[in-house]
């Protein structure tokens, strides 16, 4: 299967680097964030490695790798560099790619460029990861709508956290999306009880071309 797919979250912390992890990993895939802003605390390369259980090579090396955890566009400043969209390019693989954003859609990439503008220039489908907790109803739809005023696809929603049955129909019935499913909180995470999860609560059919 060759399919490329973009991961965006409705806000930072949202759980989708864990996702990003669980489905690149599911796929057999590739994974590549553009931007990695933010190293003390590793990398979500090395997190996505150690939960997918991906090899090296299935681990495509960032874009930009910037010290300061913040947005890509200040962490860039900080840090002297110059953050050139042309260098923004999906790599060509062999298979299925997983793109992993970073914080949501309206993040600037540089003073100029949104995350969603540079998914927009893509015209790649996304999976919007939503967590279940409370306010999640208003970013979601934000979300969404973010995504559809600048004619990105959405494959779904995939919801992280414990069960809110009625917040996650809302957000389903009133955005128009597709639920993809929902992975819950793991304890101990690992690269098990992740795919376990995932195969437990996805359907790998919905990701396909």
């Amino acid at each position: 299967m060759n399919r490329t797919i973009v991961v965006t979250g409705t806000d930072t912390d949202v759980g989708k680097t864990v996702f990003a992890a669980a489905l690149v990993g599911a796929l057999d895939g590739h994974y590549w964030k553009p931007v990695q802003a933010g190293l003390d605390d590793g990398s979500d390369s090395a997190n996505v490695a150690a939960f997918s259980g991906l090899t090296a090579a299935h681990i495509l090396p960032e874009a930009y790798r910037l010290t300061t955890p913040c947005s890509p566009h200040r962490a860039a400043e900080i840090d002297g560099v110059t953050i050139d969209p042309d260098r923004l390019i999906p790599p060509q693989v062999e298979g299925p790619l997983v793109i992993e954003g970073a914080g949501g859609m309206l993040v600037p990439v540089t003073r100029e460029l949104l995350y969603a503008d540079l998914f927009a220039r893509w015209r790649l489908p996304v999976v919007l990861v939503a967590r279940t907790a409370l306010g999640t109803i208003n970013h979601s739809l934000l979300s969404i709508e973010a995504l559809r005023s600048r004619g990105i696809a959405i494959l779904g929603v995939a919801f992280v956290g414990d069960a809110v049955p009625d917040s996650e129909a809302t957000i389903i019935a009133m955005g128009g999306v597709k639920r993809l499913g929902r992975l819950p909180y793991l304890d101990p995470l690992d690269r098990g009880t992740l795919a376990d999860a995932f195969a437990a609560n996805f359907s790998l059919a919905d990701f396909a071309p």
